[in-house]
């Protein structure tokens, strides 16, 4: 005898498919709706505008526990962007916290040579953002503010030279917790 329901045998496959398929944060919070945000809006939701340029949808993860005292975690932190290579010129990040903590996006150019995770991280807990070339930092709204609430979203549009950047989340310990990723333009 089968007791489980036709429809939910579906459901289930249908679940299954999309997480594999999906095999990432991006994936699945673009699936989930997270580029759409739900918080900080009159009307319940923000979401970005239309997006000059290429866009790259990028989460902001934290898993586990809380943040501890050494800028450690109680799980891991990522950043993910759905794409590694763009085109040099008019580039738009949207930029959703999937995660439970404030997160931000700094945009930092690498030196040749230089490695992602590889920058000297000061007793705040940050690195040093001197040449940043933009920020999404701002709840439901573009460009630098006080970090993106959890399951918000934010942007930025930049205007990107050949080269490689890392897109990093520089709240005090965060960036020593994994939260980097590499973006080439060229």
């Amino acid at each position: 005898m089968n007791d489980v329901r036709p429809g939910l045998k579906v459901g289930v496959a249908a679940a299954a498919v999309l997480t594999l398929a999906a095999g990432s944060t991006v994936a699945l919070a673009a699936a989930s709706g997270a580029f759409r945000s739900r918080q900080a809006a009159p009307n319940g939701q923000c979401s970005a505008p239309a997006l000059a340029g290429t866009v790259v949808d990028v989460a902001l993860a934290n898993m586990g526990g809380r943040m501890m005292t050494g800028g450690s975690t109680g799980g891991m932190m990522r950043v993910r962007a759905s794409r590694q290579q763009v085109p040099a010129g008019t580039v738009s990040l949207r930029v959703a916290n999937v995660g439970s903590l404030v997160h931000e996006l700094i945009v930092l150019p690498l030196a040749p040579g230089q490695q992602v995770g590889q920058r000297a991280i000061g007793t705040d807990g940050r690195v040093d953002e001197a040449g940043s070339v933009g920020e999404a930092s701002k709840t439901c709204g573009a460009g630098a503010g006080d970090g993106i609430d959890p399951g918000a979203i934010g942007w930025v549009t930049l205007d990107l030279a050949p080269g490689t950047y890392e897109l990093l989340c520089n709240l005090p310990g965060h960036y020593a917790a994994g939260m980097y990723t590499e973006l080439q333009v060229g």
